[in-house]
């Protein structure tokens, strides 16, 4: 389940920011669901050897337990530190991309196409900010003029650094986005850099799992995630929880 949220930032009448905030509206396009492939009616040019299959299942469960592992981490320790981490050993990231994929496959609904389908609704004339970009997917898909942010960069269209300190200038961007990439202990920090990067009247997106804002599991309580956003200086516009 996904809770997406956005929220924009207003300038009073006396050039002060006040505290504007629009999740993102749920574009309700119905569920679906990964169909198995049916079977060929060839048997013998589809019979696979019972070892292959046992060794694939196998690779997919380390897999699995890798990307759990770093998933762990990256919410455990600051970005600094998960920066330092991914520089040692690049091939961490993707290995935790590829399980963060696998994971994704099985979801009814894309968050970032919610974002992609928000941004398509407005001007391409808006210039975004995508922290935790991941494989860009957002800077591919939209018009706009995209900023990609992440720890490490596979591709000369990512900027890599710690979301808290991007090299961007203030109140240069319209939208700021966080899908799916509040992690680490200071994500307080990326927040703040993404109130410092917009413009007065800017865009604030986020959308992440439920679990992330439900107390009884450890997740953020969802009235104090939203006061604490407030009180940096935004104003919530919309919420939407699925």
């Amino acid at each position: 389940m996904k809770e997406g949220k956005s929220r924009k930032r207003k300038r009073s009448k006396h050039g002060k920011p006040q505290n504007q905030h629009k999740p993102l509206p749920s574009n309700n396009a119905g569920q679906f669901h990964r169909q198995e492939e049916p079977e060929p009616k060839n048997p013998s040019s589809s019979k696979k050897p019972k070892s292959s299959s046992f060794l694939d299942k196998m690779r997919a469960r380390l897999s699995g337990g890798h990307f759990r592992m770093l998933n762990e981490k990256l919410y455990t320790c600051t970005g600094e530190e998960a920066l330092k981490c991914f520089k040692e050993d690049p091939s961490l990231f993707d290995m935790y991309h590829a399980g963060y994929q696998e994971q994704m496959s099985h979801w009814p609904e894309q968050p970032v196409n919610i974002i992609m389908n928000w941004l398509k609704d407005r001007s391409s004339s808006l210039v975004v900010a995508d922290f935790g970009c991941g494989d860009a997917r957002l800077a591919k898909n939209v018009k706009n003029k995209v900023f990609s942010f992440d720890l490490v960069s596979n591709n000369p269209s990512v900027i890599a650094c710690d979301m808290a300190n991007t090299p961007l200038d203030s109140s240069s961007v319209d939208v700021a986005v966080f899908c799916l990439s509040l992690m680490g202990t200071n994500f307080p920090s990326y927040l703040e850099e993404a109130h410092r990067v917009l413009k007065p009247n800017g865009w604030l997106l986020i959308a992440e799992v439920k679990s992330r804002f439900d107390p009884n599991t450890g997740g953020a309580d969802p009235n104090k995630f939203s006061k604490a956003i407030t009180d940096l200086g935004f104003s919530s516009k919309l919420k939407v929880y699925k």
